[in-house]
């Protein structure tokens, strides 16, 4: 990745913030169909577990192309899937925004996220690091791929009726 300048990385980063706050809207609203539509045709959505970095060789929580979200966002809407029925109500705090670097339509991006989860009249918390890479596009930002590391990945996890 390369250096940016001070004014380029301000600005940029102002609109990373936006972008990623409103797909994180777009999560906790179930807006999924809406969520499909900004991913380039070739972004993995990611969730490791532990600390690997070689995704294609571990075993990994979430490791979806295109074809595996749209396959996971089905089962979210048909109910087919034990996690999903009643699905869960999230609120999620994203903060913590860094520019990593660029390389030439390519951001890389991380921040922290928190996510409340509601099911069944109990609250569940958790917490992770994102790295996002995000395309610049003509129509604004894709989603090229993200990484989700939550804290406990390599523990006792439950059942997730969202996605983070």
């Amino acid at each position: 990745m390369t250096e940016m300048s001070k004014i380029d990385t301000k600005s940029l980063l102002a609109d990373v913030t936006a972008f990623i706050w409103a797909e994180g809207a777009m999560l906790d609203a179930r807006e999924y169909d809406e969520w499909l539509d900004l991913w380039t045709d070739d972004g993995l959505y990611i969730m490791p577990i532990g600390d690997t970095v070689d995704f294609q060789n571990s075993v990994n929580l979430c490791y979806d192309n295109a074809k595996m979200r749209k396959d996971r966002i089905g089962r979210f809407h048909q109910g087919f899937s034990i996690s999903s029925a009643p699905p869960a109500l999230t609120v999620r705090t994203l903060s913590r925004f860094r520019i990593e670097g660029t390389e030439g339509d390519l951001v890389t991006v991380t921040c922290a996220e928190h996510v409340i989860e509601d099911k069944f009249g109990r609250q569940r918390t958790w917490a992770g690091n994102i790295a996002y890479t995000l395309k610049s596009t003509e129509g604004g930002f894709k989603l090229h791929q993200k990484i989700i590391r939550l804290l406990n990945s390599d523990g006792m996890l439950n059942s997730f009726s969202y996605l983070f």
